[in-house]
């Protein structure tokens, strides 16, 4: 059988072409009856609109997009990112609208580059941007190309900007007054990059918090690699006045804390205990198991997704804020087996 196409099903049901577009796309003019007659023929046969053509008759893309500023293996890896896109993709596959994923890697400028070409090709609709910088060019650019965009797990609200927000400060209070609860007194973070807003965020946050709680903290910046957090710990585990407790940016640095732990004959939790701030299946499947934040980043997507469509359609920019976290208690967290020299 031939390509499928307008002309041909409105020979075979015997009405116009117009009839048949009318039907197809939802528009008034044809009756119920002639609409499903229409709709049927066209299930039966295989036939689908041409998205191009939908997009060129709505002056849009039907696409979203997202720049991932990281090196593709990290991604790959990392499951925090997997559960946030499967968040995004719940919300665009009941719209019919495409996500586009493009991974640029870590060297400067070329999620910049992708944008524009994006917004010069008319190729995405609007974009949802993570990982924000100290002086972040990208909401400038994205306002000059005039590309909608939200922002998405930003540390605090920007009335410029639609966005979605984390409150860093409750969940640095959540983890440091867990190990305050179970008597720690020296602790250490373990960061990712600390050029990220969020990360500066999160340091500044369980600082405060520890020194309120009469509480020491070293920290050690990372990459959020497993290797990164390995090198921390063993960094931190080595040194003369190492902690009783180390704070992981994510999951993927608490396995490099784990395995740390293993090569350096460090009992966790009898010697140190470890937290994750993401929560994901590693952290349930490791031995010990890993106590975690758990921030439910697929419901995280879905409201970012819906944020942005609402932008796109012209709707007034606004805040949406992430519902509290919750940490999950686990076997890597225990009380101090002597307690710590205060600081």
């Amino acid at each position: 059988m031939g390509r499928v196409t307008i002309a041909g099903l409105a020979e075979q049901l015997g009405i116009s072409k117009a009839s048949v577009s009318y039907a197809l796309n939802g528009q008034p003019g044809v009756s119920e009856q002639t609409r499903q007659k229409v709709l049927d023929l066209a299930a039966e046969l295989g036939w689908y609109p041409s998205s191009s053509a939908r997009a060129l008759s709505k002056s849009r893309a039907g696409v979203v997009g997202i720049v991932l500023s990281r090196e593709p293996e990290l991604i790959g890896a990392e499951p925090y990112y997997m559960s946030l896109i499967a968040g995004i993709e719940s919300v665009l596959i009941t719209t019919e609208i495409s996500l586009l994923l493009r991974v640029a890697g870590a060297e400067e400028g070329k999620d910049l580059a992708v944008y524009r070409r994006w917004a010069g090709e008319r190729r995405v609709d609007g974009v949802i941007l993570f990982d924000h910088l100290i002086q972040d060019p990208r909401p400038a650019l994205l306002d000059r190309l005039g590309l909608p965009f939200v922002l998405h797990g930003t540390s605090a609200p920007d009335a410029r900007f639609a966005s979605t927000t984390a409150d860093q400060a409750a969940d640095a209070a959540t983890i440091v007054g867990h190990l305050q609860a179970l008597g720690h007194r020296r602790i250490a973070h373990v960061t990712g990059p600390l050029r990220l807003l969020h990360e500066q965020a999160r340091q500044s946050a369980v600082r405060l918090h520890a020194q309120r709680a009469g509480m020491e903290v070293l920290d050690v910046e990372s990459d959020y690699t497993v290797d990164g957090g390995s090198r921390a710990a063993e960094e931190l585990l080595g040194g003369p006045d190492r902690p009783t407790a180390i704070i992981f940016g994510n999951d993927l640095m608490a396995m490099g804390g784990i395995m740390a732990g293993r090569r350096n004959r460090t009992a966790v939790p009898g010697e140190v205990s470890l937290v994750s701030w993401d929560d994901s299946m590693l952290c349930w499947i490791a031995s010990p198991s890993v106590t975690a934040l758990q921030r439910d980043p697929v419901e995280q997507g879905r409201q970012s997704a819906r944020l942005l469509l609402e932008v796109i359609d012209g709707h007034q920019r606004r805040n949406i804020q992430a519902a509290p976290s919750a940490l999950v208690p686990r076997e890597s967290t225990a009380p101090p087996a002597a307690p710590g020299p205060r600081p």
